[in-house]
């Protein structure tokens, strides 16, 4: 069966394409029920990413580009304990003192919540994230320039000088919507521009995973596996990605969500 985000997906995908969409035809598009596919519109139009229509949606007309990243609220709640365990392996990396980048994702908005006790320099293109550093630690916050996209939480710049040029981080910990054998994967252009904006900034990337994020899905490719340094991960993810990641010199940390500790780094 389809999952809740993949549904969203497909819709914003459609609605991008041709403007309108009926029910009717979303009903073929995903194989769901009417009920559930007019819940799904019910739910993005609270997020401001379209405006329902008798019998269907319609794009929302406004100056700023919808993206098609679900929205913050939504990502927190989908493998919300995979999440929490490799980012808290993911921020065992991390020492006092170091400058870091986190960007826009559920999985680094959680890994900011382990990083309450650290004093560290984080530049970050999330809103959230940096509400939550502010609030509840000590650490330094860096944001860039550019438009605050509300629903999920991302700030964007469409230009190539702005702040982030002038920050140097030991690591980037960088989450996504995929990761297959053709490199790190995002949904969205503009996501993954703004992604390869920050990853410019540092040579250590760092790769913060849940074991769904291993499936085919997505056709913006933010950069190679060959310019990754560690992928955190949780025990589900496949063996043969695990092999493969280690065969091609990926370090691969896999955390245990019901011992929320590392069980092998190698």
């Amino acid at each position: 069966m389809m999952h809740e985000r993949e549904r969203w997906q497909l819709i914003l995908s459609r609605l991008k394409e041709r403007g309108i969409v009926r029910v009717a035809d979303l009903v073929g598009l995903t194989g769901a029920s009417v009920a559930t596919l007019r819940r799904d519109l019910a739910k993005l139009e609270d997020s401001g990413q379209l405006r329902r229509v008798h019998g269907g949606a319609e794009s929302v007309a406004s100056g700023q580009t919808a993206l098609t990243a679900t929205s913050f609220d939504a990502s927190q709640t989908i493998n919300a304990e995979l999440k929490r365990a490799v980012a808290c392996a993911a921020a065992d990396l991390c020492e006092d003192g170091d400058s870091i980048i986190l960007n826009a994702g559920s999985t680094t908005w959680f890994m900011a919540q382990c990083l309450r006790g650290h004093r560290m320099q984080v530049l970050t293109n999330s809103w959230p994230i940096a509400q939550e550093l502010i609030a509840h630690s000590a650490n330094r916050v860096v944001l860039p320039g550019g438009e605050l996209y509300r629903e999920p939480g991302i700030i964007l710049s469409p230009f190539d000088e702005d702040a982030i040029q002038h920050f140097a981080a030991s690591k980037m910990f960088m989450s996504c919507y995929a990761i297959t054998p053709l490199g790190v994967i995002e949904s969205d252009p503009l996501i993954a521009r703004a992604e390869a904006k920050l990853l410019s900034r540092t040579e250590n990337l760092v790769v913060v995973a849940d074991s769904s994020k291993f499936e085919a899905r997505g056709n913006m490719v933010v950069c190679p596996l060959s310019r990754v340094s560690t992928v955190v991960t949780d025990t589900g993810a496949p063996p043969q990605m695990v092999d493969h990641l280690r065969s091609v010199g990926i370090d691969v940390v896999l955390a245990d969500p019901k011992q929320m500790k590392v069980l092998s780094a190698a």
